[in-house]
């Protein structure tokens, strides 16, 4: 069974910057295929960016630039920065473990195989 837990959400100011964080285990790391979901208020989970077991990392077309992808294998963690902080960055952010990284680009949240409970951003001057 695969664990995920975020870390590092919070209040953060437009304009800033965050990085989030999500510790994996369950698995050997290169096993995982691991990626991030945002769900804005009132909305549906959506696709941010994901990192494939070979280390690539890809991004939803509408965040390229400003989402940075990142893993610590010495920590078993996967990092989600963002810069340049918007309003519309509010959003529960969920890590995830798929099967290919095309579920996290497509936004198939019925094909994801594992979630952690998510960490809270929140966009606020």
């Amino acid at each position: 069974q695969v664990h995920l837990v975020e870390s590092g959400g919070g209040l953060v100011r437009p304009g800033g910057s965050l990085t989030l964080s999500c510790l994996a285990s369950g698995k050997t790391w290169n096993s995982m295929t691991l990626g991030w979901f945002r769900q804005p208020p009132g909305k549906r989970r959506e696709g941010v960016g994901c990192m494939s077991r070979h280390g690539r990392t890809s991004y939803v077309d509408s965040e390229k630039g400003r989402f940075t992808i990142s893993a610590d294998y010495t920590e078993d963690t996967v990092t989600l920065q963002i810069n340049a902080v918007e309003p519309d960055d509010t959003a529960g952010y969920y890590c995830v473990d798929v099967e290919d990284c095309v579920i996290v680009s497509t936004s198939s949240i019925d094909a994801v195989e594992w979630w952690g409970q998510g960490t809270q951003v929140t966009v606020s001057s």
